[in-house]
């Protein structure tokens, strides 16, 4: 089917600064771009429907269609300008390596070698999984010599290979490298022993006019410095080095124990190590350290941090015990940069209203929104209100393919998945990259997430498989303040971390969107801070302040995530794997270092349904003189958000609970709570110490979402309503309903000059 896809260098963009627009169109020739303010984008045909305002700019109009590819897998591109890792004559290759998917397809783990010409050496694991050299001179002679024994998956292993080119001899070793606690079996499990095999493959002149490739090897069309590369390994690969001569088997025994023999002829070795300092590994570069200044660099975010065959479990963090941590888990499907060209830009003109914006691409029958945000100019306000744009979230669940884990997906939503085209033709790309909800091809953990790349589920129209989520469902928020004629500035995430505190300052008040589950550290100290200058926060959604979230240092448009030992998590970092690579910090969730969202917002994350949203019945505390304004308008006996687009009710999707021993302020009024919760909303593991009945919502006090209100020092205030689905019932009755009220009242108050009492 014909499909347009595509993206943006800049998620904000203030004016007088250029966004660019990079877009893929496959199977439509010609497609018309235009620039468009997005006030929501919910279809449902009971919802306010989808609302642009077209914007007067200079780019819109007719566009050339072209298809541009996207090329995932990450690995390691080795600058060489003196060939120096092109002998021509006797060579010897040897790293450690953990492969964890031997069997499928050609994976080279290095390789100077190119395919179509037949030309150079590779140190690979074959299509049955077993260790092999390829060797070739590019006029037809080709060789290629295996070991007898496949790798198994998830164990260490001393890899080498060698050619003596005056005799024509190659040898090949492979010895497991199992400890107690460094792969995947142990010392005690029956495990392949020691594996040599030679043959003789007589004189071949292995130089080849391809760059060296760790992790994969040249495709068709690459030349020396190109990006073409195929056969990508998965797993780890760990101090690969390359000799100018052939190392003897005894030899590549002592490198097998880490000693090394002779460096007679040592051309290069990489150590993955290097660079570890007390912030992380704040860089793609990887360093040579024998000397001949081959560094090379990480392309496509392969996993560094990662335990090596050394590591002893003694030692978590791996800032403490770099040598233990020297090894990089490449992936065939990683993804840190599609990499296409621009095809039209905009300088955005003074004076354009701070908004939620999108290009809209129409062709071919078929229509797609490009989202991006504009933000005021750095160091000024345009409103009272800011509205907070959640774009960890969005990236986190960028390209969830959840449509199709219909074992998994459908006892969590208690609902049969309704799978859209924009799912069908996720799973048929998958080169578009993962979501961090995901497993690599491997099966171990999506552990960081890129927007330079389509991301088709933040469209501010895109419906997934339940209730609109991300993007979509914040546009809800967006429509009503369009409608009861507030004005807001709008900045997203990775402002916030940017420029913390000094962004927040100029306001009255913050607005979170419905879910602003991934923050970083800094994000938290600039709203903590807010709140103690006596700003006010509407903490408008569910599962908010929720996992450790850290921004790549020199890349701001990627993130970070190390899913830890519990919380809600689709999987776990492998042990010794907890801490961020990028900034050196102990990942999983918040509450675990000390910074529970009832800290800083009053609630916390206590449960996740999707099958039916319920409603609040007010408290006591909702009749304290202090929330008096809160609930002008609405009945003492009046059930809150019995109605709603997010599976008919306001309380509903992801609840966040009131907790006093979690942080939840003293004087913190519990204004409202919900109630009526079916099964399907589960106590969130992190709190369940055992396991026993009873802990789904209609037995456990805690599946609930309570609205909380609650001042701070000077003059400031919190607002929160504890539940995603919140903003989801802010349209009906034409936006005259409860919700709505509360909403208001608080937003008008929140802009108010007067302190809060």
């Amino acid at each position: 089917m014909p499909a347009i896809h595509g993206y943006t260098d800049r998620i904000s963009v203030a004016p007088g600064q250029r966004i660019l627009f990079m877009v893929s169109a496959d199977g439509v020739d010609r497609y018309r771009a235009d620039i468009v303010r997005m006030v929501c984008g919910d279809t449902n045909p009971e919802g306010p429907g989808l609302k642009t305002v077209e914007v007067g700019a200079d780019v819109n109009g007719e566009y050339q269609g072209r298809l541009q590819t996207t090329r995932p897998g990450s690995h390691i591109e080795i600058s060489d300008p003196n060939d120096k890792l092109n002998p021509g004559s006797s060579l010897t290759i040897h790293a450690f390596v953990m492969p964890t998917l031997p069997g499928r397809g050609a994976q080279a783990i290095v390789a100077r070698w190119s395919e179509s010409q037949g030309a150079g050496y590779g140190l690979v694991i074959d299509e049955g999984g077993r260790l092999a050299l390829w060797l070739g001179d590019g006029r037809g002679k080709c060789v290629r010599v295996n070991s007898d024994a496949a790798l198994a998956s998830g164990l260490w292993y001393s890899v080498a290979a060698s050619y003596d080119r005056a005799s024509g001899r190659v040898s090949l070793r492979q010895q497991p490298l199992v400890n107690a606690v460094n792969s995947t079996l142990g010392p005690a499990s029956p495990i392949e022993p020691t594996t040599i095999a030679t043959q003789n493959v007589g004189d071949i002149d292995t130089r080849a006019k391809v760059p060296l490739i760790i992790a994969g090897c040249a495709g068709d069309g690459a030349s020396a410095g190109g990006s073409a590369v195929k056969a990508h390994f998965n797993g780890k690969i760990e101090a690969p080095r390359v000799y100018a001569r052939a190392l003897t088997v005894e030899e590549m025994a002592e490198l097998a124990h880490d000693r090394e023999p002779d460096r007679r002829g040592l051309i290069a070795l990489w150590n993955f190590s290097e660079g570890i300092g007390p912030h992380g590994i704040p860089t793609d570069r990887v360093v040579e350290i024998a000397g001949s200044g081959l560094h090379g660099e990480c392309v496509n975010m392969p996993a560094r941090a990662m335990t090596g065959h050394n590591w002893t479990g003694r030692e978590e963090n791996f800032t403490h015990a770099p040598a233990q941590y020297g090894a990089i888990h490449f992936h065939d499907d990683d993804l840190a940069d599609a990499n296409w060209e621009p095809d039209f830009e905009w300088v955005v003109p003074a004076g354009t209203r701070s908004d939620v914006y999108a290009a809209r691409l129409r062709g071919g029958g078929v229509e797609r929104y490009i989202p991006f945000f504009v933000r005021p100019p750095r160091g000024t306000a345009t409103a009272r209100a800011a509205f907070l744009a959640p774009t960890n979230t969005y990236m986190a669940y960028a390209n969830f393919k959840y449509a199709f884990e219909g074992a998994v997906m459908e006892a969590i939503m208690g609902t049969t998945p309704v799978v859209s085209e924009d799912d069908i033709y996720l799973e048929r790309h998958p080169d578009f990259g993962l979501a961090m909800y995901e497993l690599h091809s491997d099966f171990s953990g999506v552990c960081y997430s890129s927007r330079l790349r389509p991301i088709v589920n933040m469209a501010p129209n895109y419906r997934g498989i339940g209730d609109l989520w991300g993007l979509p469902a914040d546009m809800h928020l967006i429509d009503w303040l369009n409608q009861k004629k507030f004005n807001y500035d709008v900045f997203t995430d990775e402002d916030l971390h940017a420029e913390g505190f000094e962004l927040l300052r100029n306001y009255k008040v913050i607005i979170t969107g419905t879910h602003p589950e991934y923050y970083s550290g800094g994000m938290l100290d600039a709203i903590e801070t807010y709140l103690a200058h006596g700003g006010r926060v509407m903490y408008l959604g569910g599962n908010g302040f929720y996992w450790v979230t850290t921004f790549h240092p020199q890349k701001p448009w990627l993130i970070e995530l190390r899913r830890g030992e519990n919380g809600s998590r689709a999987w776990q970092a492998r042990p010794g794997e907890y801490y961020h690579s990028t900034t050196g910090e102990r990942g999983g969730l918040w509450r675990n270092r000390a910074r529970p969202p009832q800290k800083i917002v009053g609630v916390g994350f206590t449960a996740e349904g999707f099958d039916v949203s319920s409603y609040y019945r007010r408290m006591p505390d909702s009749f304290d003189p202090r929330a008096r304004f809160i609930f002008e308008g609405v009945g003492d006996d009046e059930l809150i958000g019995n109605f709603g687009l997010i599976m008919g009710g306001a309380a509903g999707s992801e609840l966040d609970r009131y907790d006093l021993s979690l942080g939840t302020p003293p004087n913190a009024l519990l204004l409202a709570s919900s109630e009526n919760h079916s099964d399907n909303y589960p106590h969130v593991v992190e709190e369940i110490m055992f396991m026993y009945p009873g802990q789904g919502g209609t037995q456990d006090p805690g599946v609930r979402a309570d609205m909380v209100y609650f001042t701070t020092r000077n003059g400031g205030g919190v607002f929160t309503s504890g539940s995603i689905a919140w903003c989801g019932s802010l349209s009906h009755n034409n936006y005259e309903n409860n919700v709505s009220r509360i909403t208001a009242n608080v937003l008008a108050r929140f802009m108010d000059d007067e302190p809060l009492k």
